[in-house]
């Protein structure tokens, strides 16, 4: 099941202040909140996408460790700025993993069985042949951590694309990251 953990936030109040650049006559070093300036930033963020009036949300940088299964993979590389920072490499571990306890509760026993034995074969004739077999019967249920970073504009994308999308329990999690980060309402809000 995929899981989120140690979500931070950059540049928020920066990015949210900075939201009344084109308006401004000269700069301010100010970075303190105010009312306006939250209600402005909600206002903008209601635009829609591609009019540039809610690019200040670019600004707000969102990190995060995610545990997925293969089967997420290309789906979340449709977004251009979702950044893999790192992740599991299935190529260099694939053959050290517990594979029993590395694949989500919809991987058949049997399987998981298959794998175990193409991989003992692997370890005691580490032949192309072999990883091959380890490699090509992988099911897509296997699950790696990797961190992302992204942002708060991009996160809207996601969010409106991905919040009723069949994938409940993966989507689900970050749709639900997403709902619990400060001021969600940029993204989760639209006119």
């Amino acid at each position: 099941m995929t899981e989120i953990r140690n979500v931070c936030v950059y540049g928020l109040e920066q990015s949210i202040k900075r939201s009344a650049l084109p308006m401004m006559s000269s700069f301010s070093d100010d970075n303190n909140l105010t009312e306006n300036d939250i209600v402005r930033a909600h206002k903008l963020a209601k635009n829609m996408p591609g009019t540039g009036h809610n690019n200040f949300l670019k600004g707000i940088i969102v990190q995060f460790d995610i545990k997925y299964p293969e089967y997420l993979s290309p789906e979340m590389q449709r977004y251009h700025w979702f950044e893999i920072v790192s992740s599991m490499s299935k190529m260099h571990r694939l053959t050290k993993m517990d594979i029993g306890s590395s694949v989500n509760k919809y991987v058949d026993p049997t399987i998981i069985e298959i794998l175990r034995q193409y991989v003992n074969n692997y370890n005691q004739d580490s032949c192309y042949e072999n990883f091959m077999k380890v490699l090509s019967n992988c099911p897509l249920g296997l699950e790696k951590w990797m961190s992302i970073t992204t942002n708060y504009l991009q996160l809207k994308t996601i969010y409106f694309q991905r919040k009723n999308h069949k994938l409940k329990e993966d989507w689900g999690a970050i749709i639900n990251m997403i709902e619990n980060l400060p001021y969600s309402k940029l993204i989760t809000e639209y006119n």
